[in-house]
């Protein structure tokens, strides 16, 4: 008897995709990116912010067409093994799983950091290690309860986020934005590109989820373009006026800007910054749990191929759900917590993140030439012009995260080169290439399932 292949319920609509897309990134404009003024004033940052916006739209445009062309829990690991082979997927699915294990600890600490800006006797680290046991046990319940979650929290903090530009607009002061704006000159703004990317990093998340929506090919598309047309409005404007209330250099090293914002326009005893602090809660919320939805899928499309181990694409019995890589993620982001602050989480994550964008960008120009008959429901527009300057900004960005953090790029890549050397090692590389199916079959078979493991929650 063949055992069959691990399946996921198709049940997302846009809306979900939406609420996920715009959730697994919202928490950036809650915390993380006033480290960029740290490293280059208000007047860099902005600058880095809007390069690094014009990089999102590019790339987001781009990167639609990859996940309606193949939809597959895998994402950039997919396409990558679709136009590169083995190799290719290697590089991309530990890149995206760096990505986003690493943003998940990040989020952790902001939320113990509003927890403990509320009730200063809670310590940071407990609300951490609680969020992850909460949010892994809640994504192992299902897709679509997690998804519903998802579209409730993510509501909340999109409008959370717009009483809050409510209340300190009015405070806002050009002359405090541009008070000392470029400490550091204009190489400053390349310090500060990867804290501009946590304010739009993880959006391609929703790839992950793509073999879980119906009507894909519509669904998908509508999803991306509605999320990133929402963090673009309010990344700008929280960054703009946020930095025009005060010393900037007042909110660069804490992790939790906004309520310290409205602390100091209102007095932070009062009411509503109380109210604030708490609710505020959901945008981080609304990030980690989606974070953590979407690193679970992407450590089961690798162990579904082999290049995890086997046993963490099992599915659960009852709720249908990959727990075993659910638990795997959490352990491994829990590590972190210990040895990793928030900065340094952030540089991890999105170094993670651009080396992704640039493997899925050159898997993008090869699969048109490779397959050029691939149905490719939404086609990128301009091309090829868009998808060659998110390749040119993805790479910029990549060379200053290599040039200001050295010694984190050197940790990924030994990493990665241990990644390598287990899948040599484990001789996962001939399995693949000798049970290899055909690249020119249907796009959910792309990725080769290696002696697949029954539906099973053993």
């Amino acid at each position: 008897m063949t055992p069959t292949q691990p399946e996921l319920k198709k049940v997302l609509k846009p809306v979900h995709l939406w609420a996920m897309g715009v959730g697994l990134v919202i928490s950036g404009e809650y915390f993380g990116w006033n480290y960029g003024w740290g490293v280059a004033g208000t007047l860099g940052f902005l600058v880095a912010t809007l390069l690094v916006t014009i990089f999102y739209l590019t790339f987001v445009f781009s990167f639609t067409e990859l996940t309606t062309s193949i939809p597959h829990a895998g994402g950039p690991f997919a396409y990558a093994y679709r136009a590169m082979g083995p190799l290719g997927a290697l590089i991309a699915g530990y890149a995206t799983l760096v990505e986003f294990v690493f943003a998940a600890p990040a989020i952790a600490f902001a939320l113990g950091s509003y927890v403990h800006f509320l009730y200063p006797s809670v310590p940071v680290l407990v609300t951490a290690l609680g969020s992850y046991v909460v949010f892994t046990g809640l994504n192992v319940l299902g897709v679509k309860e997690s998804a519903l979650f998802s579209v409730v929290v993510t509501t909340l903090a999109v409008l959370e986020l717009v009483v809050y530009l409510g209340i300190v607009a009015p405070a806002f002061k050009p002359a405090n934005f541009f008070h000392n704006p470029l400490p550091f000159g204009w190489w400053g703004v390349f310090a500060a590109l990867p804290f501009a990317i946590w304010l739009y990093v993880c959006i391609e998340g929703i790839a992950m989820v793509a073999e879980e929506v119906k009507d894909s090919k519509k669904a998908i598309a509508k999803g991306y373009i509605s999320s990133i047309l929402t963090l673009l409005v309010l990344a700008l404007a929280v960054m703009i006026i946020t930095g025009g209330i005060t010393d900037w250099k007042n909110l660069a090293t804490i992790d939790y800007p906004l309520p310290a914002a409205i602390g100091l326009v209102l007095g932070k005893n009062n009411p509503v910054t109380q109210l604030f602090a708490g609710i505020g809660l959901f945008g981080l919320v609304a990030s980690f749990h989606g974070i953590i939805l979407t690193y679970s899928r992407q450590v089961f499309a690798l162990a579904r191929s082999r290049y995890l181990p086997v046993s963490l694409s099992r599915i659960h019995s009852r709720f249908k759900t990959p727990h075993w890589a659910l638990s795997a993620g959490a352990g491994f982001g829990i590590l972190a917590l210990f040895f990793l602050d928030t900065s340094k989480l952030v540089i991890l994550s999105t170094f993670g993140a651009v080396v992704m964008y640039l493997v899925s960008m050159v898997s993008l120009f090869i699969l048109r030439k490779k397959e050029p008959h691939l149905p490719r429901p939404f086609k990128a527009p301009g091309y090829p012009y868009l998808p060659a300057i998110a390749i040119l900004l993805a790479a910029v960005s990549a060379l200053a995260i290599l040039y200001y953090y050295t010694w984190l790029c050197i940790l990924f890549v030994a990493g990665l080169c241990i990644t390598f050397l287990i899948f040599y090692l484990t001789g996962s590389h001939k399995k693949l290439i000798s049970q290899d199916v055909t690249l020119k079959s249907v796009p959910t078979a792309g990725i080769p399932l290696v002696n697949p493991v029954p539906n099973s929650s053993e």
